[in-house]
């Protein structure tokens, strides 16, 4: 079994079109735990069905994996964080009745799935060879 941090070899376009999608996502998610990574344990505010706790991890997963995100750097793990935020983040939308898209606006499970599903992409084809992990994890002979 491979192990997990060992980019895949891909070609130059594909490690191209994954550098963008790299680059657009970690800023987007940066600004969405910007907010939250302000007040990380209580984002959600005194009233949330969300320990404190998980709000941090939360606020962490969107900050820091899109920090992570942009520089390509332990993305399978940084993913795997975001992953579970999303999946939870998408139930609890769910579990409240929101629609996949709200027509108007207004509370929806749309941007959490587009960011599970982002992060689920990242996991399985890793972030390409324009990444601190192709540089830090492939070997020598790879390279070449």
């Amino acid at each position: 079994m491979k192990r997990i941090f060992i980019p895949q070899a891909l070609s130059s376009r594909a490690s191209l079109g994954l550098l963008f999608l790299r680059l657009f996502a970690g800023v987007a998610m940066m600004h969405h735990g910007w907010g939250k990574i302000q007040n990380p344990f209580a984002w959600m505010g005194p009233t949330a069905p969300v320990p404190g706790f998980l709000q941090g991890l939360a606020a962490l997963s969107e900050f820091g994996g899109g920090l992570a995100l942009i520089l390509g750097l332990l993305t399978p793990l940084a993913m795997l964080g975001l992953l579970c935020t999303m999946a939870f983040a998408a139930t609890f939308h769910i579990s409240k009745g929101d629609p996949l898209v709200a027509k108007g606006g207004g509370a929806s499970w749309e941007l959490a799935g587009l960011y599970l599903v982002i992060a689920l992409c990242f996991i399985l084809v890793g972030p390409g060879r324009f990444s601190l992990d192709s540089k830090l994890f492939r070997s020598s002979a790879s390279r070449a």
